[in-house]
């Protein structure tokens, strides 16, 4: 197998990114959110960075991730390509106030940050007992409908 060391057309296509802000950070920590009962989970890729470079910090309602990937080729080697994303990234996203900021924790497993925000008691659904009225007008009310 041969590797081409230069591609004219996708270093024009990386330098046109690079002049007019392409997508291409953004696409350096694609992220995936959900709610599964009482808690969202996120989840952001993080492949190829060593655990330890990663930081989390929470403020407010703000989640900011921070990341570090180094390159893999040492001082010495000759490079061929190097299409891999490396250096520091960040990432900023907002949660809602119905979640539990301080209940936040994190896990890092296969490349894969998972944080978990328990959703906060006051926003949970919760049954509300209807009081008044007799029972003898709920039942012609439940007859009529």
């Amino acid at each position: 197998m041969t590797l081409m060391r230069f591609d004219p057309f996708r270093e024009l296509d990386r330098a046109a990114e690079q002049m007019f802000g392409g997508t291409r950070t953004r696409s350096t920590m694609p992220i995936e959110a959900y709610r599964r009962g009482d808690e969202v989970c996120v989840h952001i890729d993080l492949p190829g960075v060593d655990p330890d470079s990663v930081d989390v910090t929470v403020e407010r309602n703000v989640v900011t991730i921070r990341a570090t990937r180094r390159p893999l080729h040492g001082e010495n080697d000759e490079v061929i390509i190097n299409e891999r994303p490396q250096g520091e990234f960040s990432r900023q996203f907002f949660l809602g106030d119905n979640l539990d900021m301080n209940g936040l924790n994190a896990s890092f497993d296969r490349g894969v940050l998972t944080l978990r925000i328990p959703v906060s008691e006051e926003s949970k659904p919760r049954r509300v007992e209807i009081a008044g009225g007799s029972e003898q007008s709920r039942v012609i009310e439940t007859q009529n409908t």
